[in-house]
């Protein structure tokens, strides 16, 4: 193919950042290419700029419409004025050349470099260049890592201006914002005193607005850089910011959210539920699986029948009932009824053992199941899978879920602990006044402080009472 039968030239020039001083700005690039063009006697269909775009992919507007017009056989050239201006990857760059431009007959060029791929040597060029195009984004990868990892060991904030709430970003620094550090603060006072997240959210949204979700409650709650703590790449170092909550505070917090307590039935009656969306969350398990219920649509599912969190499921081929919220709420609050008014029915469930065969059977499956899933983590750290601070993580949840669930049927294979009777008859002393009231928390530690779990099999619902 001869130059002069290039009537149909495309024109792609890039630079990375729209105030990126270069050593060739877009409009230099295309003053370029003009004359470059000229003087070979081509003609140019279109200058496709993509200003602001990393050449590390192909996710620019720009070059995603020139090699639309290239399928649509609209042009026989591309033309840059230098290699790294289409790609700074390897795989992209031969990719776009040989898969892009030569399978639908149109020749690349390269300005600066002299060279095109109408030629054999052109074509090997192409490669050689490429490789060092890769190498430079690899380096630049490298050194912007590397400040990174710089500034988090000298303390500080490597977030830019998206700087956490409580903190404000100033010269490279945090700090901090007297007006949002108090709701900080208010957020941590809130939990420890037992309040749920959705309630403290709801609250702040109201009171402070900017608060739009559970989320961001939970959120503050985790951030140790309230702490004086900053983290780059699952590594934790000491910041120069001030604190904003106490380490007492905060560990404490931790401790709350990384408890069984969280995942598990609650284990005494001052662990108010961590999530109080509805009134038996955490209470309800399944007879067949062992799995726990969770409580969303209008009905309380088992986990391993609804599987809306993988982690949670024992069997998936569980069918166990769907139970209606409102009606399973109802009939609990039916037996708090009757334990109050009906002596025979009190006496009988005071003098019962609270633990089942069926209780234990599911708490022994239970066990199992976390045994084999821990087992299973390992055999994935042997192989080298997943990262080790994944795998880790992981283990510290099962080993955790895994001593709740011990306790449970240890305690549960021993029968009731007769030194909570006190405890469960005043808290059903009270159960009057708490159900009339609107505080969904404070009926949900009524429920904790009577109920120990609810066993659910089919349409029978079986209550284990904290006596």
């Amino acid at each position: 193919m001869q130059q002069s039968s290039f009537s149909h030239v495309g024109c792609y020039v890039r630079v990375s950042t729209e105030n990126q001083l270069e050593n060739y700005s877009i409009p230099e690039q295309k003053e370029r290419l003009e004359a470059y063009c000229k003087a070979k006697g081509w003609r140019i269909y279109k200058i496709y700029p993509d200003a602001g775009f990393s050449g590390g992919n192909t996710d620019r507007p720009a070059l995603q419409q020139m090699l639309k017009d290239i399928r649509l056989r609209r042009l026989d050239m591309v033309a840059v004025y230098k290699l790294d201006r289409l790609s700074r990857s390897q795989k992209d760059t031969l990719t776009l050349i040989e898969d892009e431009f030569i399978a639908n007959g149109v020749e690349f060029v390269s300005m600066s470099e002299n060279f095109d791929t109408s030629t054999a040597f052109g074509r090997a060029m192409i490669g050689i260049l490429s490789v060092f195009a890769q190498l430079e984004k690899d380096q630049i990868t490298e050194r912007f890592t590397m400040g990174r990892i710089g500034r988090s060991k000298a303390g500080y904030f490597h977030g830019g201006g998206n700087a956490p709430r409580g903190y404000d970003y100033i010269d490279g620094k945090l700090v901090v914002n007297e007006f949002t550090a108090k709701q900080v603060q208010e957020v941590y006072q809130k939990f420890l005193a037992g309040e749920s997240v959705n309630s403290i959210y709801k609250y702040m949204h109201k009171k402070y607005g900017g608060w739009n979700s559970s989320r961001a409650v939970l959120n503050t709650l985790k951030n140790s850089v309230y702490i004086g703590k900053v983290k780059f790449k699952g590594k934790s170092y000491d910041g120069v910011q001030d604190h904003i909550v106490s380490d007492a505070e905060y560990h404490q917090v931790q401790k709350l959210l990384s408890s069984s307590a969280r995942e598990e039935a609650k284990t005494s009656a001052q662990k108010t539920p961590f999530r109080a969306g509805y009134l038996l969350s955490s209470l309800v398990y399944c007879a067949r699986c062992g799995a726990r219920y969770s409580a969303n649509h209008g009905y309380y599912k088992c986990y391993s029948r609804s599987k809306s969190s993988q982690k949670f499921i024992t069997d998936p081929n569980c069918k166990n009932t769907n139970y209606k919220i409102e009606e399973l709420d109802e009939a609990v609050i039916a037996q708090i009824n009757r334990l109050q008014y009906d002596k025979d029915y009190f006496n009988e469930v005071v003098g019962k053992p609270r633990s089942t065969k069926d209780e234990t059977k599911a708490l022994s499956d239970r066990l199992a199941e976390l045994d084999r899933q821990i087992s299973r983590m390992l055999d994935l750290y042997q192989v080298g899978t997943i990262p080790i601070d994944q795998i880790s993580s992981r283990l510290q949840e099962l080993q955790s879920k895994r001593d709740t669930v011990k306790e449970k049927l240890i305690s549960a294979q021993q029968g009731a602990d007769n030194g909570r009777k006190e405890d469960f008859i005043k808290a059903l002393k009270s159960a009057d006044d708490i159900l009339a009231s609107n505080s969904l928390e404070k009926k949900r530690l009524l429920l904790s402080t009577m109920i120990e779990s609810i066993w659910i099999d089919g349409e029978s619902v079986e209550i284990s009472w904290r006596i």
